[in-house]
């Protein structure tokens, strides 16, 4: 199981890396195109699908890396246990938005399947909208890992995923 979620921890980072350099890409030959007199609309909105993905994987990535910004100048002066309970307690709440969050998206995906994306025939705006989802599921199964490695009882700093990229 450890393999597989190396795998797919590595595959996440190419694929948003992958994503945010297309971004840029598309926003450049866009502004060169306009500036030739020549103007790729579907640039901007291409790069815009892009970007809803990349937010999501890349927010994934930095949860699982311990990235993201953190307040801890309470938590750092309590004795061990309590702090070992609100990070508990803050996991579970962070698990369950995720959960909510996912079904929410799932939902909003379905609806919006028939709409076009930015007036694109043929493309659904649901490629878009299922970025909620799969980031969530991923954001989620970054949570759960991280809190069975506090009660495996991981000392804080090494409370990572083995895999990080």
């Amino acid at each position: 199981m450890a393999k597989v979620y190396s795998i797919l921890c590595r595959a996440e980072a190419v694929v948003a890396a992958t994503f945010l350099v297309a971004m840029v890409g598309l926003i450049f030959l866009g502004g060169v195109a306009r500036m030739a007199h020549y103007p790729l609309n579907w640039t901007t909105d291409l790069a815009t699908c892009l970007f809803a993905w990349a937010c999501f994987l890349c927010a994934d990535i930095a949860w699982r890396k311990g990235d993201l910004m953190s307040i801890e100048i309470l938590t750092a002066r309590l004795p061990e246990a309590a702090r070992r309970a609100l990070t508990t307690c803050n996991l579970v709440i962070i698990a369950a938005f995720l959960i909510y969050v996912i079904g929410a998206g799932l939902r909003l995906s379905w609806i919006s399947r028939f709409r076009s994306f930015q007036g694109i025939p043929d493309v659904s705006y649901s490629w878009v909208t299922m970025s909620l989802p799969v980031g969530a599921m991923l954001l989620l199964l970054t949570t759960l890992l991280k809190l069975k490695q506090l009660h495996r009882g991981v000392p804080a700093a090494e409370r990572q995923p083995a895999q990080t990229v």
